[in-house]
């Protein structure tokens, strides 16, 4: 460990979270303006264990997805102003956010969750990606929607 981390681990540990959420807001005001997508993108995926470390996934993901979806802070929601992208878009940024960031979030969370936890979590989203996954489909895209998904978890 080097000098500067040993020193950020001090300093660190003193502040009160509200005095290191403060801190970060700041900092990360200043950090950014210079970075490009793919620095962005890099520093996360090096971050992201580091910042899962005991965390339990169960307990603030509910929580972090009804903050994003209008639940608090007077935000108006998060999510709901992000899936309002315009019409020319195909894909709105919210729903192509959560694709790319789902899948990694689950990658990295469900190694470290207690099994009983892991297969109660997993189930349940399951169960909720057949259902809005299949919202809207014919009988025949059902079926064949079914099917691949069956294939690949056999696989």
């Amino acid at each position: 460990m080097g000098m500067m981390e040993k020193m950020m681990d001090r300093m660190m540990g003193k502040m009160s979270k509200e005095e290191k959420e403060d801190m970060m807001s700041k900092m990360m005001d200043k950090f950014f303006v210079d970075m490009t997508a793919e620095d962005k993108q890099k520093m996360m995926e090096d971050m992201m264990p580091k910042m899962m470390e005991g965390i339990n996934m169960m307990d603030m993901m509910p929580k972090m997805m009804m903050s994003m979806m209008g639940g608090g802070e007077g935000q108006g929601g998060m999510m709901s102003k992000m899936m309002e992208g315009g019409k020319e878009k195909e894909m709105s940024m919210m729903p192509l956010m959560m694709t790319e960031m789902m899948p990694n979030c689950l990658v990295m969370m469900l190694p470290k969750m207690p099994k009983e936890k892991k297969i109660e979590f997993v189930l349940k989203m399951v169960a909720s990606l057949m259902e809005q996954g299949i919202a809207g489909m014919s009988e025949e895209e059902k079926k064949d929607f079914v099917s691949k998904v069956s294939n690949k978890v056999k696989a």
